[in-house]
């Protein structure tokens, strides 16, 4: 009976220390001091140029009539979003390279993770949502204002959210309930899925076929929607008698479509694979390509080289508007 009761405290203390996991350590890309300065250093002037370019975007169409349009409203949205989506990552990983302790609190990686896929996945939505407004404005023009009302793209942007807010719960929820307890190191300098399943003592493989299937299929859904409308659009082009209207046309889809596929690609190589081929640190970088550096990209690809955009610059912010669209015009 003694045996009996000693077995059990010793099962109970090592449930407590399975299940009891108070914080994680983010182990980031390196020890060496002198590269985290320098990554510290390039990672805090693409964060500011990211905050500058996203909400620069959104003060830009709030504050300029006519650039009040659907096609303006999804940009903005988009921005905004980009901001948030940085900033969910970004700050937390530049404090972590000057400090020599990189832990992170339970609720904290939580958080971190729930916020991530949220903006992640609402992305996705949000540049299908664009597809089919430029779909519905080039296509059908005379009826884009019918067809694009503010009840049609204020519920695209609303459903957008909500399928992020949901697909993030799924995960967190997912994630979370499994148990920490062969270490609390985390390859990574955030709290994303793939580097938390690799240090998870329980059976993951009801998480990798979450990941796989609801990732693959918002994949498909939103690449598909994307591909219909641009099929669309190119008919449209085809029959176009204006060469100014064609290039103008091909200019504005053509910087769409490059955000949308840095995008997606580099989501469909980080989630939608086997987890045998998973490589932490080689995927640490491409995470840290799309959370971090595709925001910064996204005001150049689909803001900064627009006519609308500059002409706008110029109204709202002067002499100086015109320099900052030169500058970024050079990247």
């Amino acid at each position: 009976m003694a045996q009996l009761t000693s077995d059990l405290d010793l099962y109970s203390i090592q449930m407590k220390n399975v299940t009891e996991v108070t914080m994680f350590i983010l182990m980031g890309f390196t020890n060496n001091f002198e590269v985290q300065v320098f990554l510290f250093l390039l990672f805090l002037e693409i964060y500011l140029f990211t905050l500058i370019g996203n909400l620069g975007m959104v003060l830009l169409v709030t504050r300029d009539s006519r650039l009040h349009n659907p096609m303006y409203y999804f940009i903005s949205v988009l921005s905004f979003l980009d901001a948030c989506y940085s900033s969910v990552v970004t700050p937390k990983m530049l404090v972590n390279f000057l400090k020599e302790n990189k832990a992170i609190s339970y609720l904290g990686c939580v958080a971190q993770m729930f916020l991530f896929v949220t903006f992640g996945t609402t992305e996705c939505f949000l540049l299908a949502a664009m597809a089919y407004d430029r779909y519905v404005a080039i296509y059908d023009p005379l009826l884009y204002s019918v067809s694009m009302s503010p009840r049609v793209y204020v519920s695209l942007i609303i459903a957008s959210y909500v399928g992020g807010i949901l697909h993030a719960s799924i995960h967190t929820v997912a994630t979370f309930s499994l148990s920490f307890c062969a270490s609390n190191e985390i390859r990574h300098v955030f709290c994303d899925i793939p580097p938390l399943l690799a240090i998870s003592c329980s059976d993951t493989h009801t998480n990798q076929l979450l990941l796989f299937y609801f990732v693959g299929s918002i994949e498909i859904v939103t690449i598909l929607i994307v591909l219909v409308s641009y099929g669309f659009i190119l008919l449209a082009i085809l029959r176009m008698h204006s060469a100014e209207g064609r290039r103008k046309v091909f200019s504005t889809c053509g910087s769409h479509l490059t955000g949308v596929s840095i995008y997606h690609g580099t989501i469909l190589f980080m989630y939608v694979r086997p987890s045998s081929s998973y490589a932490l640190d080689h995927d640490m970088i491409v995470s840290t390509f799309y959370t971090i550096v595709i925001p910064m990209l996204n005001p150049i690809i689909y803001s900064l080289r627009n006519k609308d955009v500059k002409e706008a610059m110029k109204r709202v912010f002067g002499k100086n508007g015109t320099f900052l669209y030169k500058e970024h015009s050079h990247i």
